[in-house]
């Protein structure tokens, strides 16, 4: 099979930081000028761009925006000043994914080393997103790599939510393996959770996994048990947001029930995810914020409401799947097996 072509999430061509807006999808296919923080906040927020890869990425360029209209002959300690305050705004966007801290931390770091004015930091800001850019595309490659071989002979797999191309700047995390394993001529049949309450697995997943030429079906959330008691799938490979250092995982709300159910019906549950989104000072699952988001996701549907008005409504984006039913974590490092603590520790390193 010919090499799979990434989604161009997020890019910058020189001039102009762009997005695909991926709340459209798939239906339209749309691509955002970002020109402000203000407005790279709002596309993170109202997750025009999602997936802990890609909004890290998507925050470091938001960073180059808050700074790239600043004179270049501004006090350079009031440069710095306005970079650690369009950081903070950045990293309030959404709270789960780490990636979006350590993205901006890092980027932030980067520009504050770099000697000179505030010309000299403006550019080194923007250099630091294009090289974690780049870096995060060769990561997904390395993930897909390293992971593509624990789902060789199965004829299929299932995933929860979108942890593919259009979640980072590359192949993907959890489809990564997938996608490689395709390139090597082995096409596994996905099953794809509709992941309620915004669908991206039926509206992202699907569409990328179409787009690259591997089967999909899509599954709604309450389907997975039965499509794991007869036997469609041998394995479930997930993203994630953020790993704790015990091992336990952050990643779409459901991802949890999904791994319950898998070690009911006797199938390893992977997890695929960069270095970057483990969490070390994080020391279990319990001590990671859940984001909460607006009650209308769950309440209405294109706008078309589902539920009685005024119904109180329990709407967290993630869950936490308990280190003990992941069966291995996949970096671009190596894949982790249990116990993790000392493993996270050896690929953070």
């Amino acid at each position: 099979m010919r090499p799979i072509q990434a989604v161009d999430t997020v890019s910058f061509d020189g001039t102009e930081v762009t997005m695909l807006d991926q709340t459209l999808l798939p239906v339209q296919q749309v691509r955002l000028t970002i020109r402000d923080t203000p407005q790279m906040h709002e596309a993170i927020r109202s997750l025009r761009v999602r997936g802990a890869p890609a909004i890290g990425v998507a925050a470091a360029f938001g960073l180059w925006l808050g700074v790239r209209d600043l004179p270049d002959d501004l006090p350079r300690d009031e440069a710095e000043a306005r970079l650690r305050g369009e950081q903070t705004f950045l990293a309030g966007a959404r709270p789960t994914a780490v990636n979006l801290t350590w993205a901006l931390e890092r980027c932030a770091a980067e520009a504050l080393r770099a000697p000179g004015g505030t010309a000299a930091l403006k550019q080194a800001a923007l250099d630091a997103a294009i090289r974690l850019r780049a870096n995060e595309e060769a990561t997904t490659r390395q993930i897909g790599e390293h992971g593509a071989g624990l789902l060789m002979g199965l004829s299929g797999v299932l995933t929860h939510c979108n942890a593919g191309s259009a979640a980072t700047v590359g192949l993907g995390t959890a489809l990564a393996p997938i996608y490689v394993a395709a390139e090597r001529g082995h096409l596994l049949r996905v099953f794809a959770d509709e992941t309620r309450p915004l669908l991206q697995g039926a509206r992202i997943t699907a569409w990328e996994l179409q787009e690259a030429g591997v089967p999909v079906t899509v599954i709604t959330d309450s389907m997975a048990a039965v499509v794991m008691r007869q036997g469609k799938v041998g394995a479930v490979i997930v993203g994630c947001d953020r790993v704790a250092a015990n091992g336990d995982v952050a990643n779409k709300i459901g991802t949890y029930g999904v791994a319950l159910l898998a070690r009911a019906h006797g199938l390893p549950f992977y997890v695929a995810g960069p270095t970057s989104t483990i969490d070390l000072a994080t020391p279990d699952g319990d001590h990671i914020e859940i984001e909460q988001r607006a009650p209308h996701e769950v309440t209405h549907h294109g706008g078309v409401p589902m539920a009685p008005e005024g119904v109180d409504v329990f709407n967290p984006a993630f869950d936490v799947t308990p280190a003990e039913y992941v069966s291995a974590i996949i970096t671009e490092k190596g894949v982790v097996y249990p116990p993790y603590t000392q493993g996270l520790k050896d690929v953070k390193a």
